[in-house]
């Protein structure tokens, strides 16, 4: 998994709540294979008409070009499971997404995949959709150390769980959270069977 620090990007100011899984990734694009990339299909349902054409969605204005931030409304990646909705954003090329709240399971799969869930209050959502709205190339720094979002000459606090902050900092699984014991696993391993050795199998 790639470590989260600080990231510098193009932002798109979303402006919705309630942003589901399902419209995060409509789940009939679910059975192609992740090797074909899921970014092209993310929102798809928002962004195009059935006859595929483009219906002027945020994420499709020159403006957020190359974007890797998405700044939303309450609410973000509720409803079902689905890890692919991480993969769509992952797979477009968004490495954060800005939010008053999420959901939880969302979340967590975010974590799993590197992407940050930055947490803000109502108010700051409001005021860094706005300056993203208002900005001729919106643009903000996301600094996962210091917990800031800088954007539009302000600083906002954002909070995430410690443990998910510290996996995405240093760029680690579940796996890695239990390795970084190593050592003293390995110590409690030798004391114990020295206090009891007939726990091994004979």
């Amino acid at each position: 998994m790639e470590r989260f620090i600080r990231l510098d990007a193009r932002a798109c100011p979303l402006g919705l709540a309630n942003v589901d899984t399902d419209q995060l990734i409509p789940a009939r694009f679910m059975s192609r294979p992740r090797s074909e990339g899921y970014g092209r299909f993310l929102l798809h349902d928002l962004r195009f008409g059935p006859d595929g054409q483009s219906l002027g969605f945020a994420l499709d204005d020159a403006r957020h070009a190359g974007t890797g931030v998405i700044a939303a409304r309450r609410n973000f990646g509720t409803g079902s499971s689905r890890e692919a909705a991480v993969y769509a954003l992952w797979d477009y090329g968004i490495r954060c997404v800005i939010a008053p709240s999420f959901g939880d399971i969302f979340a967590s799969n975010a974590v799993k995949n590197g992407l940050l869930p930055a947490q803000v209050s109502p108010e700051d959502a409001e005021a860094i959709l706005a300056s993203l709205e208002a900005a001729e190339v919106p643009h903000l720094v996301v600094d996962l150390e210091t917990l800031r979002i800088e954007v539009g000459g302000r600083s906002f606090a954002f909070a995430i769980d410690a443990v998910r902050r510290l996996q995405l900092l240093n760029g680690w699984d579940d796996l890695d959270l239990t390795r970084r014991h190593a050592g003293e696993i390995a110590a409690f391993r030798t004391r114990r069977l020295a206090e009891a050795p007939w726990l091994l199998p004979g």
